[in-house]
């Protein structure tokens, strides 16, 4: 392979599952893995055939892994339930047998989102028990079972990279509370999930961290602003805040650059955002911009004029 070829997709040669990469954060971490090279197993629960809880048609995982053929990688779609345990183990012993290796798992698996808004700001008993223990199954539950199962192969190597995808940072996790208990645990939960596998990773040269992007513009916050990704601005004139929004591709980038760094472990066991790594990085949002809205959000709440402008 040239320099040039190395340069222009560094993460060639590397295999990669993103688990749960149905839309949002996980389509655009797996697309953005293909344009750096990387083969990605994209999974999750939505296919052109068979449509999940989340009740969306509109996103599959057979088109995210064609996007990521499309942006210069190589996507292989794979039906999976990561709440079973048989369905995660036989997607990693499909992967062993395929490729041989594990280089970079992503844990993007949730799916809770309809369950968030009927529990919105609710007290543990206002919120239907049924769909609190959903939100734990979606959030942490998955996780753990993917990551037993899928450690075994990222740790062959060295310099595997696990990222838990998550909402939030720990700084700001731990001294806010997350809308409701339930969602609070599963959102606060992956970031400790990150610092402990860092422990455990970092004997076979691996490295694990966790990353929020801030204000998502997902495909369901487009939808419920009434809005799109070419106007989304729209949505500021009922909410000004909304101008500090980032597209996925933005925590796709902040994921690249974490696995194309060969000094990744210097971050092991961190909670990480993609606008903090995007200053480390240099990398930007799809528009040229370099949002901040974890930076934004507090010193918002910190009190005084806040002018959305510099945190963009």
């Amino acid at each position: 392979m040239t320099t040039e070829n190395t340069t222009q997709q560094p993460l060639a040669g590397r295999i990669a599952l993103v688990a749960g990469a149905t839309r949002g954060a996980g389509r655009a971490i797996a697309v953005q893995l293909g344009t750096a090279g990387a083969t990605v197993y994209v999974t999750g629960r939505t296919t052109r055939t068979k449509v999940s809880e989340v009740g969306r048609t509109t996103e599959t995982i057979e088109e995210t892994a064609e996007l990521v053929t499309a942006a210069g990688g190589k996507g292989i779609a794979v039906p999976t339930d990561h709440l079973e345990a048989d369905q995660v183990r036989a997607l990693v012993e499909r992967i062993d047998t395929e490729q041989g290796r594990l280089d970079i798992l992503v844990n993007d698996i949730w799916g809770g989102e309809h369950l968030v808004v009927a529990g919105f700001g609710k007290k543990i008993h206002e919120v239907d028990l049924a769909d609190g223990l959903r939100m734990l199954e979606l959030g942490v539950k998955s996780h753990l079972i993917t990551s037993s199962a899928a450690v075994p192969l990222l740790i062959r190597n060295p310099g595997g990279l696990l990222v838990e995808v998550t909402d939030g940072t720990h700084d700001y996790n731990s001294t806010h509370y997350r809308e409701n208990i339930y969602y609070d645990l599963a959102k606060t939960a992956p970031i400790r999930m990150a610092f402990a596998l860092s422990h455990d990773l970092k004997p076979s040269g691996c490295t694990a961290v966790s990353v929020t992007p801030g204000w998502l513009r997902s495909e369901q916050m487009l939808d419920h602003f009434k809005v799109t990704e070419a106007n989304w601005r729209d949505a500021t004139g009922k909410l000004p805040d909304f101008a500090v929004a980032e597209s996925p591709v933005y925590v796709g980038r902040a994921v690249t650059a974490l696995a194309a760094d060969p000094d990744r472990a210097r971050w092991n066991g961190q909670s990480l955002s993609s606008g903090q790594l995007a200053k480390e990085y240099g990398f930007t949002d799809a528009d040229g911009s370099q949002p901040d809205a974890w930076g934004f959000i507090v010193a918002k709440e910190a009190g005084g004029q806040v002018d959305v402008a510099d945190y963009r």
